[in-house]
């Protein structure tokens, strides 16, 4: 087991800015897949449970999958599952705070957010070691197609691409469908992320081939370490045959764009922990001065809308 500096429960200054010592020069991650059990409580129960198995690991920062605490209910477009949207404080992101405190565990929880009535987001809140909720990322890139009805369920985020400063380093999250648009990637990477999750429901299709490439090539054309997990399983229960079929195959990938450790499996749920060595990432910003040679100045088309 690779040996982490005492900083771990080290937190920001007091006057909220980032300083390079309160980061560790080695972060032990982990990300989950795991198949849908069947309802909201026994589904939030099994990743307590899997939080808990990631810290006694030695894990410090844990991301769930996307819309960890229910099924993937993009499938189809029924108003009954408006009934899975929390607030954020809410229930679900309490009990977690409550845990991560316990555990010393940063957490990542994806869930369904309701910010007024009718107002509903794919969002990830963003939980400290200390159990403090840091704040909140809402997924801007909001498909429409057969079995990823997105756009009857959340609005587009409106939060901007926020980076936070954890017990572990700068975290930041890009969810699912976003990971097809390389704009906010780099906004992370402007915004100074050095890992960012990428919380996921995929299916096999056109998918496949893009699982494999997009986030190994943002890592390395933005230089920060990303976490993307993705579900398994086929919801077969809940929204019959035509449910999509998860292929999990989550992984970590450093600012190289090389695959820390092996791919997970693409039918068995597992939680899938790397040591990540943050100090990478300058090495990468050394050796490629990707920051100091872009040209935002030229970019007209980029940002017209």
């Amino acid at each position: 087991m690779t040996v982490l500096r005492d900083e771990r429960c080290v937190r920001t200054s007091e006057s909220g800015i980032f300083k390079e010592s309160d980061a560790m020069a080695t972060v032990r991650a982990a990300i989950t897949q795991v198949a849908w059990t069947g309802d909201k409580e026994s589904m939030i129960a099994r990743h307590e449970e899997l939080a808990r198995e990631a810290a006694a690991a030695g894990t410090q920062v844990i991301g769930f999958q996307e819309l960890f605490h229910g099924p993937y209910f993009g499938a189809v477009q029924d108003q009954k599952y408006y009934a899975y949207v929390e607030s954020i404080p809410g229930p679900t992101v309490e009990r977690f705070q409550a845990l991560a405190a316990e555990l010393g565990l940063v957490m990542i929880l994806p869930v369904y957010e309701v910010a007024n009535e009718g107002e509903y987001y794919n969002t990830a809140a963003v939980v400290d070691a200390d159990g403090s909720l840091l704040g909140r990322y809402r997924k801007h890139h909001i498909p429409h197609l057969p079995a990823f009805w997105e756009k009857f369920y959340f609005r587009p985020g409106n939060l901007g691409y926020p980076v936070f400063n954890t017990a572990v380093g700068r975290v930041g999250v890009y969810i699912c469908y976003d990971r097809h648009f390389p704009e906010g990637w780099r906004e992370l990477g402007l915004n100074n992320a050095q890992l960012v999750f990428n919380p996921s429901a995929t299916k096999p299709g056109l998918s496949n081939r893009l699982w494999e490439i997009e986030q190994p090539a943002a890592a390395a054309a933005n230089q920060y370490f990303i976490a993307a997990n993705n579900r398994i399983g086929q919801e077969i229960d809940e929204f019959g045959a035509e449910a999509p079929h998860f292929y999990g195959s989550s992984y970590f990938v450093d600012p190289r764009g090389r695959f820390v450790g092996d791919v997970a499996s693409a039918d068995k749920e597992e939680i899938v922990i790397r040591d990540l060595d943050l100090d990478e990432i300058s090495r990468v910003r050394n050796d490629w001065q990707f920051y100091r040679d872009r040209r935002p100045d030229s970019y007209q088309r980029t940002v017209m809308a």
